[in-house]
């Protein structure tokens, strides 16, 4: 890894080495907080966690070939290189930081309420008919997940396109110090996070903490269509690339077509160019990210045709509206994570499904004070929106469940907690039906995707 020597690394996190002089000069060649992930030359980062100290992995990491690992207490009669730290964590951050400098690449970061994954996903896609893209995978977009992705980068990469997520002020702050984008991209400011942001103004403050860190020639990407996006004027001189549906946005889509769930068509408008695109997942809000891939491929040279290749080759990621045909459903797999905004956008997309419209929701966290109310605003969206079943599971789902029953015509069901919808759900489906399953990540509605999958 370019420059990350032990003493550079050393410096770097202000840390103290015990070891031969000799090893000093040497770079390591990975770094990892897994100690089952250990190969020859890795430096091995152990995290203090709520149920595990990896601390005690450090004698097997060592044996199976770690040039040196941190430590944040003394290793008495240790036979091999370390460095003592005040923190794991804040080294990796730092030692994130120091090496995305000695590459020298461009950065794209990624930000926003609901559609990070997904527009990170399309970006990544459209860069990649130009460049050697590395984007972040899974949900490593925190403290610790940012500097791993950092860390997978290698010499021969030539973009990086990166997904920070937050919960709290100040944490985009942190983020941004690390990845220092070279162009930033707001997908849009909603109601989450909010017992500690607030509300949508606490949103928007502490998604545009990412501007702090942004390189004085860098672009800033956001929806114009967002009724918070579209205040922020400029940055420090910068003015940002508006996207949206309509034709006073810098970059913009008409003639949209839903193709049900294969998909979506539209013609993109950019720099008084057109290009018609066969997007290849559903739903309103995939037009969006095609859009903010549109401004990434430009500011970085892409051609049109280029852009539209990336868009239409563009594959789904498990959890993230991810289809499953199985020989009686399809499985709309969208339960890595959700909030009001993203329930009722995959509500609107389920609408256009074949057989029994099939919604199974869960509780959303995160929420604040007004938990209850937004829960009750999505059950009136699916009381409106044309679906045929809700299944409604969770305390807070009850919410839903209250106000989808406004309309006769919808099935709604309630159960207390994932089990006993695992325990009844043979009862509630039928072959041939189209199934969402959507929930916040702690109600582990990846176990009702499996259950499905196996029926």
């Amino acid at each position: 890894m370019k420059n990350l020597t032990l003493e550079n690394i050393t410096k770097v996190c202000g840390g103290v080495y015990f070891g031969p002089a000799d090893k000093l000069d040497q770079e390591v060649s990975s770094i990892t907080t897994d100690s089952r992930k250990i190969e020859a030359g890795s430096l091995f980062v152990p995290i203090v966690g709520e149920r595990v100290d990896a601390h005690k992995f450090i004698p097997q990491v060592m044996e199976a070939g770690a040039l040196a690992t941190l430590s944040e207490r003394t290793l008495e009669n240790a036979d091999f290189p370390y460095i003592k730290v005040k923190s794991s964590l804040q080294a990796v951050k730092d030692i994130a930081e120091f090496y995305l400098k000695q590459l020298q690449i461009p950065v794209v970061g990624i930000t926003g309420s609901v559609g990070k994954t997904s527009t990170k996903e399309v970006i990544a896609s459209v860069l990649k008919e130009k460049y050697r893209t590395l984007k972040t995978q899974g949900n490593f977009n925190n403290e610790l997940g940012l500097p791993l992705t950092v860390f997978r980068l290698r010499d021969e990469d030539e973009i990086a396109v990166l997904e920070m997520g937050i919960s709290d002020f100040g944490e985009m702050t942190r983020l941004a110090k690390i990845a220092r984008p070279d162009t930033c991209v707001i997908t849009n400011i909603g109601p989450c996070h909010l017992e500690n942001l607030g509300d949508r103004d606490g949103v928007l403050k502490a998604k545009t903490e990412i501007f702090k860190y942004l390189k004085k020639d860098g672009h800033i990407v956001l929806n114009g269509d967002d009724d918070k996006l579209c205040t922020v004027k400029e940055y420090e001189g910068i003015k940002p690339v508006f996207f949206g549906m309509e034709a006073d946005k810098d970059i913009y889509a008409d003639e949209i077509v839903s193709r049900g769930l294969k998909g979506m068509t539209c013609r993109i408008h950019v720099g008084g160019e057109s290009f018609v695109t066969d997007i290849p997942m559903p739903g309103r809000h995939m037009v969006y990210n095609a859009l903010a891939a549109t401004a990434v491929g430009r500011i970085y040279g892409l051609t049109l045709e280029q852009i539209r290749h990336g868009i239409e080759t563009l594959e789904a990621i498990s959890g993230r509206f991810h289809m499953i045909e199985t020989d009686r459903f399809l499985i709309v797999d969208d339960c890595y994570n959700a909030n009001p905004m993203s329930m009722k956008a995959s509500l609107d997309v389920l609408k256009d499904g074949a057989g029994r419209r099939v919604a199974i929701l869960g509780d959303m966290g995160e929420l604040g004070e007004n938990e209850v109310q937004l829960h009750a605003e999505v059950g009136e969206h699916a009381a409106q929106c044309g679906i045929d079943v809700c299944i409604c599971t969770g305390a807070l789902s009850a919410n839903i469940a209250k106000e989808a029953r406004k309309n006769p015509q919808l099935t709604v069901i309630e159960e207390p907690d994932r089990d006993s919808l695992l325990a009844h759900l043979d009862s509630y489906v039928k072959t041939g039906d189209t199934i969402l399953v959507k929930a916040s990540h702690f109600m582990q509605f990846e176990k009702v995707v499996a259950k499905l999958q196996e029926m």
